[in-house]
């Protein structure tokens, strides 16, 4: 710790109060310096799609090694080219050229870049409480305030109402696509009416926002991640798309966390919304850990980078490409999208009898394994649950062996989600995360501590 003090920046801090130190990783464990085991069902934020270590995936990098460790996209190697074929195989449409980056910031940089040369527009549309990156572009279309410095980055920026169904000012128990709904009286008479009234606030920024409503790009997540695992109303997003491109805009899906099979029904989150986007940005669980990302376009957007010179020193690497490849090989011969929405929907429905059984579970929302659970100080006005509150319970989980994510705008919402190995039921039983998640919240009720919601005192 005296050395992370001294040579790394203060930004990056640790998770927990005992910092967790770990020295190895094995399929959906971890292992501290001691050689305690640990679930991850954070899968290194959103990242390990395949496992630690997974022996495919390692055997690919070590193989490539050999060979050719490091070239640039100036001259040509076969491995790059191998996955960008197999890569796009998985997409829609036109959606046939690949520019490969190294991160998920990189990647969104790049579209927004794309987006505005294509179109000849600037102005850029995102969501509040999304997250896409925190370089200077980045930056600018991300909307939560704890990621924000202040420096210029929203210039040309406009950030829409987000359709949250639980918290904002519509939606109820028809709302979502998934196993579990939001606890809250509907005022839909059939299908969700929430996304028609969100829809008309976006239409707003258009009238009053944008220059005769001309627009380059609408950029939005799938399921928002960090924001907390929000998940939009049923035909929100293809209205919205529809929006977009009858003002001359481009429609770009950030599929960072929610691509490659984690939402189960889908390889890709958009697909679960009906749409086919312009651009798609991936990264983390695109090389299993491995600094990997991309931005997929249709070759006729691609062109517009042909007017002057676009490089990256590091795109297109072949280790990088070959572990790429080796992980979409492993989920799609351990058939993992089918495991994800298996065990995901039975965790989900497991968990959602927390919120049943506990005062501060306020909601339990996602789908295949992109879960959230949010913790409220008061079911009725959704008062987020404090700070130090939530992190005891979340350190405890972690002393149990459980490591969880935290995200939402307070950092009261936990993000149990999972690498999509973990629905190998012979390897772990998928019941081990409710039962000690429930055996949390019980420690906290028996310690009359501090845990409002079951206390409800100040």
């Amino acid at each position: 710790m005296q050395i992370k003090a001294e040579h790394i920046v203060p930004c990056i801090q640790p998770y927990y109060k005992t910092p967790l130190l770990v020295h190895e990783g094995h399929m959906q464990w971890l292992f501290d310096h001691t050689g305690r085991r640990f679930l991850d069902m954070f899968s290194g934020i959103v990242t390990i799609s395949v496992g630690h270590c997974h022996p495919k995936v390692n055997a690919a990098a070590m193989e490539q090694m050999k060979s050719l460790w490091h070239t640039t996209n100036i001259y040509m190697h076969p491995k790059m080219y191998e996955y960008a074929e197999k890569l796009t195989d998985k997409l829609p449409g036109d959606l046939k050229v690949v520019y490969i980056v190294n991160s998920g910031s990189e990647a969104n940089d790049l579209a927004m870049l794309l987006s505005r040369v294509y179109t000849k527009n600037f102005d850029i549309i995102s969501f509040r409480n999304a997250y896409h990156g925190a370089s200077p572009y980045s930056m600018g279309v991300t909307a939560l305030s704890k990621w924000k410095y202040h420096v210029p980055s929203n210039m040309g920026v406009h950030h829409a109402m987000n359709p949250d169904v639980y918290k904002g000012i519509w939606g109820g128990s028809k709302c979502r696509d998934s196993p579990v709904q939001a606890d809250r009286t509907c005022s839909c008479a059939g299908e969700c009416s929430a996304s028609r009234h969100y829809y008309k606030q976006l239409q707003e920024v258009f009238k009053y926002s944008l220059p005769r409503g001309h627009v380059a790009a609408l950029i939005a997540e799938s399921i928002q991640g960090i924001g907390g695992v929000v998940q939009f109303p049923k035909g929100f997003l293809k209205m919205a798309y529809e929006l977009v491109r009858t003002n001359g805009g481009l429609c770009v899906a950030d599929e960072v966390q929610t691509g490659f099979g984690r939402t189960g029904d889908h390889f890709w989150g958009f697909e679960m919304h009906g749409v086919v986007p312009d651009i798609v940005t991936m990264a983390k669980g695109i090389g299993n850990g491995f600094p990997l990302a991309a931005v997929v376009t249709t070759p006729k957007i691609a062109a517009a980078l042909g007017t002057a010179l676009h490089f990256n020193t590091f795109g297109g690497n072949p280790v990088a490409c070959a572990v790429g490849l080796a992980t979409l090989q492993a989920i799609e011969e351990e058939k993992l999208q089918a495991n994800s929405k298996k065990v995901g929907t039975h965790l989900l429905m497991e968990l959602e009898k927390l919120r049943e059984e506990f005062p501060c579970v306020g909601d339990v929302r996602g789908k295949g394994l992109m879960i959230g659970v949010e913790l409220v100080a008061d079911k009725e006005s959704k008062e987020p649950l404090a700070a130090k509150q939530f992190a005891d319970v979340w350190e405890d989980c972690k002393d149990m062996g459980v490591l969880i994510g935290r995200g939402g705008t307070h950092g009261n919402v936990s993000i149990p989600i999972s690498n999509t190995l973990l629905t190998n039921r012979a390897s772990i039983c998928p019941e081990m995360l409710p039962v000690r998640y429930s055996g949390c919240l019980f420690q906290h009720q028996a310690q009359e501590s501090i845990l409002v919601c079951f206390l409800h005192t100040d």
